[in-house]
């Protein structure tokens, strides 16, 4: 039997590109249902065949994108693959996109447009095939978050070079949590969760280099605690939520009781740079029990490995369960490895985290 084709409506307001997504699409097996130069051209195309994915375009006559996806979320939440043009200002703009609960992100250059449209490893057919395994909700309406100070500047990166096993005997805590597709909203939710006198919280998102920095920033206006993209040598400590830049892997460190952090290039890891098993791994080095490790939801199976070694280590270790997940790929390999102990609804993660580092660990696997 014949699996069904995934649908796509395209709302873009250049016919340039319709045609061309729409061509790109059709031809890796998606069928284009329908295609509009604006959001109100697209509603009533919308309501006479709703389509598996919406792929959005940002700037556009009449009704902006992201004040189209609220209204699709808030009517019916659809998966949504925002296609825009990418430049510093947009990098905010997506992030508030996939906070309102869009699944991906392609970006369109300003240069070579064309032969970027009309190139199959652009990665639209992939974003658009992940976004129809996707099941979306409306988004929360962030609550009002006070204005987070920025501390002094960072420790040394020399300062966190000693080899060795994790320490066992210190006060410090950390918190590591890795995710991907849907991962900015349920970021976000377990952050708003935790008090300015957390443990300091590492964390990869799968996510390109442009914006890391504005995810942090964003959430950094939502949370109490302070949160910046991470810098090498940064410190982890209470208060503090460091993001992993795109395109550089990070790693906890240790020096006698304190942790920092390494960021670094490298190569590829399960696909991706950031990769959650190179942070996982490098905490259940240096952490051991004293971390607790959450991989929330995303695509594929990054992070699985790294968090066994961390159970192995003796940090408690958590999973989001399937029915709050966006994606359910890198949960169910978790659970499925029995690297994460248990699966937790997203809205029980910030206090399970709380709970789980301010206890004692149980012992390391054996």
């Amino acid at each position: 039997m014949t699996a069904r084709k995934i649908t796509a409506v395209i709302v873009d307001d250049s016919a340039v590109v319709r045609t061309h997504l729409s061509e790109l699409l059709t031809a890796g097996g998606i069928e284009v249902v329908a295609t509009a130069g604006d959001p109100l051209l697209a509603w009533p195309k919308l309501q006479a065949r709703w389509p598996d994915v919406i792929v959005l375009d940002v700037e556009m006559p009449r009704m902006d994108g992201i004040t189209f996806l609220r209204k699709v979320m808030a009517e019916r939440p659809t998966p949504v693959v925002m296609c825009s043009t990418l430049t510093a200002a947009g990098a905010h703009t997506t992030m508030e996109a996939l906070s309102l609960g869009a699944v991906a992100f392609v970006t369109k250059p300003k240069l070579g447009l064309r032969d970027f449209l009309s190139d199959k490893s652009n990665g639209l057919v992939a974003a658009v095939r992940t976004a129809a395994q996707a099941r979306v909700r409306a988004a929360q309406e962030p609550v009002a978050a006070r204005a987070t100070t920025q501390t002094s500047a960072s420790a040394s990166a020399s300062a966190f070079r000693t080899p060795g096993s994790a320490l066992h005997e210190t006060t410090e805590r950390v918190i590591a949590i890795g995710a991907s597709t849907g991962g900015v909203q349920a970021i976000e939710q377990v952050l708003r969760g935790l008090p300015r006198t957390a443990p300091g919280v590492l964390i990869v998102q799968h996510m390109p280099a442009t914006f890391t920095g504005a995810f942090a920033a964003r959430l950094n206006g939502l949370c109490e605690m302070e949160v910046r993209e991470a810098r090498d040598g940064d410190r982890v400590m209470p208060g503090r939520v460091l993001i992993a830049p795109g395109g550089q892997h990070m790693q906890l460190l240790r020096s006698g009781a304190q942790y920092g952090v390494s960021v670094r290039n490298g190569p590829l890891v399960n696909r991706h740079k950031p990769s959650v098993d190179v942070l996982f791994k490098s905490v259940a080095q240096h952490a051991g029990r004293n971390a607790a490790g959450v991989i929330l939801t995303g695509m594929g199976d990054d992070g699985a490995r790294g968090m066994l070694n961390m159970r192995q280590a003796g940090a408690p270790t958590a999973a989001q369960d399937e029915a709050s997940c966006v994606v359910f790929g890198m949960p169910r390999e978790a659970l499925r490895m029995n690297a994460a102990a248990q699966a937790l609804p997203l809205g029980s993660i910030a206090a399970w985290l709380l709970h789980a580092v301010d206890i004692t660990a149980a012992p390391a696997m054996a």
